[in-house]
């Protein structure tokens, strides 16, 4: 972050001071104390079960100058405020707008969506990047009204891109998260079922994501997914606010699309990327411009992450060509996302357990039956999707119906919210050793040890919750199954 006194400090996010007013914030801003560096800022969220106010005097014995609570705490250096999570957005807010006052070549992108935010986010990020230190872009998810402000928080007088993810749990969610930012540039990637138990339909999650349209400052660009009629469907509103629109897609119509996909048996695409001459500089491109692309990440539905990306890049200079070798030169870049483990006894693991929602679930079921093929035998190890209201039970049903129409060989389900995904192969004619349910972690691990042999493809895929991202990691570093 760039140098702010205890003063300014209270000033931008309208607090009370209980601290030297020149007291300097010179290190990074955190809210997890075990990251304090020297003269951090730590910002103490309170929450249900701990009150980060209780960790505000190691933060400062580690070296913080200066903390951010809603309550003073012994004498230590605070600036004390109402609502924690928002006076550090207020922060983010006025130290961004220092950002782009001292230099106006400052852009901003904001990724939202139902689903691939992360990915795009990490493509978007290399794609855009011109040199060390320049580019911000979240660690891992850091989507939220807390983590979206640490994130931007991390920008420099050296910073001329930050890359940022919107995520939402309510109306309202993004249209606040955009209201900090001010994106130049909104990708919006698709609209599915995710935290569907908040928003009640799809064309409620449509009209959230559409807040960020909202958020754009004036004459940005809104990027859309052609492939989606619900995001295509929300071109009429950016453009009535004076937005420009550039869609991305596997539709012949889209401006920036993929033609000639190809999947290979490790479950990774080729395509050919097409880019109107609208979309670039002047005449920078012409519209039969044809670049090849091979993605190293594992599955065909990265294919429109890729492209979001790639549209967000190219509208921000980066040059069509460089665009498509750098998509071909990207790896994975956040953990429990179809990350590929190839152990020595032959097991292939994915790892895709950071989140799930029918659409993610589905995408990756599907990358599995491909990596399989007919030679090896595919393992999906599958827990809860979460927030899914009214629709899980069918939700997670169709899932065991759709395990079994792709022939996935054994289907291990873990924990009472899956149940009906082991119920919904058990209709469409899987029995025995072809799908086992199980409790919980424990025995979960107790069946993959005596089920997983030497040569499987084996996918673990849950909403982060449900904790089978522990599983993933325990598969991949051979812990469980043949290898023991």
């Amino acid at each position: 972050m760039i140098q702010l006194t205890a003063s300014e400090v209270a000033q931008a996010t309208g607090g009370r001071l209980a601290a030297d007013p020149d007291v300097r914030v010179t290190g990074p801003v955190v809210a997890d104390s075990r990251q304090v560096e020297p003269g951090a800022l730590f910002v103490a969220i309170p929450g249900e079960h701990v009150d980060g106010a209780d960790f505000a005097a190691g933060a400062v014995a580690d070296g913080a100058a200066l903390v951010l609570a809603s309550r003073e705490v012994g004498g230590l250096p605070v600036v004390v405020v109402d609502d924690v999570p928002r006076a550090l957005g207020d922060l983010a807010r006025v130290v961004l707008e220092r950002l782009r006052a001292a230099n106006p070549a400052v852009k901003v992108f904001s990724i939202t969506g139902s689903a691939g935010k992360t990915t795009t986010k990490d493509l978007l990020g290399r794609l855009v990047a011109e040199q060390d230190g320049d580019t911000v872009a979240p660690v891992g998810s850091y989507n939220s009204e807390v983590g979206l402000p640490l994130t931007v928080l991390r920008g420099t007088a050296a910073t001329r891109k930050l890359v940022l993810e919107l995520g939402a749990d309510k109306p309202g969610d993004i249209g606040y998260l955009a209201s900090i930012v001010r994106p130049q540039v909104a990708v919006i990637l698709m609209v599915g079922t995710a935290h569907i138990e908040f928003f009640g339909s799809q064309d409620a999650i449509a009209n959230a994501k559409a807040e960020v349209l909202e958020g754009l400052v004036p004459g940005g660009v809104a990027v859309l997914n052609a492939d989606d009629e619900r995001v295509l469907g929300l071109a009429p509103r950016a453009t009535a606010a004076g937005h420009r629109v550039v869609t991305f897609g596997r539709v012949p119509a889209a401006d920036v699309r993929a033609e000639d996909v190809t999947v290979d048996a490790t479950g990774r695409a080729s395509f050919t990327l097409r880019v109107r001459a609208r979309v670039a500089a002047a005449g920078e491109v012409a519209d039969d411009l044809r670049l090849p692309v091979s993605l190293r990440l594992v599955g065909e539905h990265h294919v429109s992450n890729a492209l979001a990306a790639a549209t967000a890049a190219i509208l921000a200079g980066t040059s069509p060509a460089v665009v498509a070798e750098r998509l071909s030169a990207a790896e994975p870049g956040s953990p429990h996302r179809m990350a590929v483990t190839e152990r020595p006894d032959g097991v292939t693991v994915v790892d895709d357990a950071y989140n799930a929602n029918p659409e993610s679930m589905r995408a990756a079921l599907r990358s599995l039956a491909v990596m399989a093929g007919r030679e090896r035998r595919s393992v999906a190890v599958l827990g809860e999707m979460r927030e899914l209201g009214a629709n899980a039970r069918v939700a997670h049903h169709e899932i065991g119906l759709l395990a079994v129409r792709l022939n996935i060989k054994l289907l291990v389900v873990v924990g009472d919210g899956a149940y009906h995904i082991h119920e919904g192969a058990t209709q469409e004619g899987s029995w025995g050793e072809e799908t086992v349910f199980v409790p919980d972690l424990d025995a979960a691990r107790t069946a993959l040890d005596e089920l997983v042999r030497p040569g499987d493809v084996v996918l673990v895929k849950a909403s982060n919750g449900s904790g089978l991202w522990r599983l993933g990691d325990e598969l991949a570093a051979g812990t469980l199954g043949a290898a023991q």
